[in-house]
């Protein structure tokens, strides 16, 4: 459980303490941002609860005073077995509150959690549900899961149905609290650039995803880097998996891989010009902060729904290729076809076309 200071200027109060859950990962967590907005404008306290991969993203949404993080065995990617410890753990910490929205994937369900929900107490329950919920829900979102709607659309109509409504003047865009972190530590020893630089002082290349079959191959990235910097730019390379990012920056650019939080992952993706990056955490935390995006983006879930939100976008990939739709997280056709294709040409095509 993470403990937040109090917003300065939550709500009216009205609808006392309410839970929003999003039990996945960093990505999703993110797009719930204007779902969790709504219901900050009317809630005295939201407690946000997240999964492990999401607790950072949850602890950077504005709206948001509180998180506790659980891993849900019916959504997390390597499931835990089901131990009643653990349940019961999650129960006593669930109670007290008054209301829960619960934000789910189109694949996954609400009514376990919901059921949980139940037991701690919590009085009134709101989720999309198209399987029958009994009184396991109070207000069930029916919801056509075969029309593609972009993700922190759908979330926002769940909110909307508890009757959470937008504060005025709310965008309805992706949005990080703020002031993020000083990078100057970071990034000045590279580029001399700090918190406050200017806009546009480099370009991020992110070459890492969770799931393989996202990724775009290395060697392109490598190549991709040395052709922006010919091109021009500046490159840094972000991501937690060390080996991967130097490969990636070689001799080329500054390689950050492991040296950031997401909080500070932020703040050097807020100073980019652009950032590269497959379907993953980071492009939505580039749409939070209003950056563009390069998106490589393979088609095992749909980019109508997935794709960054709200920003200037240039979509690479096969939209149509035989993976399309399948969830893969491990590529399922030989050769990898969909995001395979595209060169390292495009890439810097697709930076310039959003850099001018």
């Amino acid at each position: 459980m993470s403990d937040r200071t109090p917003r300065a200027a939550g709500g009216p109060g009205g609808r006392g303490r309410v839970l929003v859950a999003r039990l996945d990962d960093a990505g999703d967590v993110l797009l719930a941002g204007p779902a969790v907005r709504a219901v900050a404008a009317h809630a005295a306290e939201v407690v946000f609860l997240a999964g492990p991969n999401g607790r950072a993203a949850a602890e950077l949404l504005p709206g948001v005073d509180r998180v506790l993080t659980w891993r849900a065995p019916w959504i997390d990617h390597t499931p835990p077995p089901v131990g009643q410890e653990q349940v019961d753990g999650l129960v006593a910490r669930l109670r007290g509150l008054d209301e829960a929205v619960i934000l789910t994937s189109f694949h996954q369900s609400a009514l376990p959690l919901a059921l949980l929900l139940r037991l701690a107490g919590v009085g009134r329950i709101t989720a999309i549900s198209n399987d029958y919920p009994g009184s396991l829900l109070d207000v069930r979102h029916r919801w056509d899961e075969s029309v593609d709607v972009p993700e922190a659309e759908r979330m926002l109509a769940v909110a909307r149905a508890a009757g959470f409504t937008p504060p005025p003047g709310d965008d309805g865009k992706l949005a990080v609290q703020h002031p993020l972190p000083d990078i100057t530590a970071i990034t000045g020893h590279f580029f001399g650039v700090g918190a406050e630089a200017d806009k546009g002082a480099y370009v991020v290349v992110h070459p890492g995803t969770s799931a393989p079959a996202r990724n775009w191959p290395a060697e392109r990235h490598r190549q991709a880097v040395r052709e922006l910097v010919e091109d021009g730019h500046r490159v840094a390379v972000t991501g937690t998996e060390r080996d991967l990012t130097a490969y990636v920056a070689g001799d080329d650019a500054a390689d950050l891989g492991g040296a950031t939080t997401l909080a500070e992952l932020a703040a050097v993706i807020e100073r980019a010009s652009v950032l590269v990056a497959g379907n993953t955490g980071p492009a939505h935390l580039a749409a939070a902060v209003g950056t563009p995006v390069v998106s490589l983006f393979a088609p095992v879930v749909p980019a109508a729904r997935w794709a960054p939100y709200g920003v200037a976008t240039v979509l690479l990939g096969d939209q149509q290729a035989p993976c399309r739709d399948s969830r893969a997280r491990t590529c399922p056709v030989p050769g990898h076809p969909c995001l395979s294709q595209v060169t390292s040409e495009q890439v810097v095509k697709a930076v310039r076309e959003l850099t001018q």
